[in-house]
């Protein structure tokens, strides 16, 4: 049995479900309600921790 066929293959990336369509989603404030808002501000303190463990 040959094993080189396996890694001879090559697997994308990034997943296709993961994938971006280009388009930019912009964030308005005036829209947003409290879950937006609180996802938010968790999302920029976790970025904050992973800015200062990087350091």
């Amino acid at each position: 049995m040959n094993n080189n066929s396996r890694s001879k293959s090559k697997l994308p990336q990034v997943p296709k479900d993961m994938k971006s369509d280009g388009r930019d989603v912009e964030f308005s404030r005036e829209l947003a309600d409290q879950e937006d808002l609180e996802a938010q501000a968790r999302a920029n303190a976790a970025n904050q921790r992973v800015r200062q463990n990087n350091k």
